[in-house]
């Protein structure tokens, strides 16, 4: 299990990891064998969910409309990995939930996933303007 981050937070920033970063970190687990035989327990599925927004003023929640999701969930040593992302992109869903499940699992390879996680924070945190009261 991870100390370091909630496993929500992972799944958020493995969902938000480009396949440029996915896939070299799952194709290296697989390819040496540190995932042992991983099993999809649901293939990459393609779907829509509704996207709720809260609106600023009023603070109020409401359904914006449909997005774009790809969902996959794996199991990695006796762990379950999962991933939702936006967009189609079926192998990134994978690697994602293997990455996921590789966590979860607490394997050796948990520390690449966190320097993954970590990555993506920093960038998120990066792209995010700060927030409170703006003078203009």
């Amino acid at each position: 299990m991870n100390d370091l981050i909630s496993r929500e937070e992972r799944a958020g920033l493995l969902a938000s990891a480009t396949p440029g970063e996915l896939l070299p970190l799952a194709e290296r687990l697989l390819q040496s064998g540190e995932l042992g035989e991983p099993t999809v327990l649901r293939r990459p599925e393609v779907g829509m969910v509704m996207l709720t927004v809260r609106e600023p003023v009023a603070e109020e929640r409401f359904h914006l409309g449909e997005v774009l999701v790809t969902s996959c969930t794996v199991e990695v040593a006796g762990a379950a990995g999962w991933c939702m992302r936006g967009g189609d992109d079926r192998v990134a869903a994978l690697a994602a939930a293997l990455l996921d499940a590789a966590a979860e699992a607490g394997l050796p390879a948990a520390g690449d996933v966190h320097a993954l996680c970590a990555a993506v924070a920093e960038r998120r945190a990066r792209r995010t303007p700060p927030s409170g009261p703006r003078c203009r």
